[in-house]
């Protein structure tokens, strides 16, 4: 963990634990202010770098998306797969400068870093940690976009458009409000940071996390790795493969899901009204069955009470009936349209 970046943030009111900023003194107040112009540290996400002459074509033989669309002016997701095709990791990609940086859950990253050595050989690739070398920051509200006006000189304009200027780089994410990272170096980012909080309330990762969730992105956890093939998360319907790219490690299982048969599993967005958190990995049941339809892909405090959820469910257990979670007798998933068609 960067602790300089920690302990500005901390002087400003962030409650850290285990390296993460929780929240800013009040997670409740925060929540209800999801809705407007948020800032929020995204330390808790890994960002591993790639680079060597070799780079492009060793990720292009290890993730389903295709590298060679990366050309440092924009992003993109990307499966990384066992060969089985089940996901270890869900990357955001791009290029940057020369080399290329991969951005995961950061439970992961120290264990994906160490399996993507494992394949480097003899090409000339080199792998970094580089999570506490580039501050990476949320910015979201419909008031978002003015407010990076005010200290950058330009910004992009569409979901995964990149811009890199000379104080950091900037990233349009997808998702129905306005949604950005900035990444800097230190130095660049205290200062970022300070003028943003003049108009955005700082938020803590659960909020992030909300966003992530409302905008149907998933991410893999340590509790879900090789649970899911991509498409049972969307990874297909959010541009996450590329059907016509070269081979990859897991491609067989991915494309045979594709052009054999109808995916028979989807992650659906639902709210589950608890006030127990629910966990990566859950069980989900279905109606008059009692074994397992499905698993919880990530969770989040929502603004109103209980938790939004992207759950993995069985499409014939949805028009069976009610989903449940933890058990046959479970509290009910109630299902929200995701912002996007599957």
């Amino acid at each position: 963990m960067n602790t300089s970046w920690l302990d500005f943030l901390a002087a400003r009111g962030a409650v850290v634990i285990d390296g993460e900023v929780r929240h800013y003194g009040q997670p409740q107040s925060e929540l209800a202010a999801v809705n407007g112009d948020i800032i929020a540290d995204l330390s808790h996400l890994g960002l591993l770098q790639v680079s060597g002459a070799d780079a492009a074509t060793f990720l292009q033989g290890q993730v389903t998306n295709d590298i060679q669309l990366l050309d440092g002016s924009n992003s993109q997701y990307a499966g990384y797969c066992m060969a089985k095709g089940r996901l270890l990791a869900i990357f955001l990609a791009f290029a940057h400068y020369g080399h290329f940086h991969l951005q995961c859950n950061g439970a992961l990253r120290e264990q994906i870093a160490k399996r993507l050595k494992m394949y480097v050989l003899r090409a000339k690739v080199t792998i970094a940690d580089a999570s506490d070398d580039i501050i990476r920051i949320g910015v979201a509200g419909a008031n978002a976009p003015a407010a990076l006006q005010r200290i950058f000189a330009d910004i992009p304009q569409a979901s995964h458009r990149l811009v890199n200027l000379e104080p950091a780089t900037i990233l349009r994410l997808p998702g129905a409000a306005p949604r950005f990272e900035i990444f800097a170096e230190p130095q660049h980012a205290e200062p970022i940071w300070t003028q943003l909080q003049a108009s955005c309330t700082p938020v803590g990762r659960d909020c992030w996390d909300w966003l992530d969730i409302r905008a149907g992105i998933p991410d893999i956890t340590p509790a879900t790795q090789e649970a899911f093939v991509p498409q049972m998360v969307n990874l297909d319907a959010l541009d996450g493969i590329n059907f016509k790219k070269g081979c990859y490690t897991g491609q067989e299982i991915v494309a045979r899901t594709h052009y054999l048969g109808k995916v028979k599993r989807r992650t659906q967005l639902a709210h589950i009204d608890t006030d127990q958190a629910p966990q990566p990995g859950d069980d989900l049941f279905g109606t008059g069955t009692a074994e397992a339809v499905g698993k919880i892909v990530n969770a989040a405090p929502a603004p109103g009470g209980g938790f939004d959820v992207l759950a993995e469910i069985r499409l014939e257990a949805l028009d069976a009936g009610a989903i449940r979670w933890n058990s046959p007798q479970g509290a009910e998933l109630k299902l929200s349209p995701l912002p996007y068609l599957l």
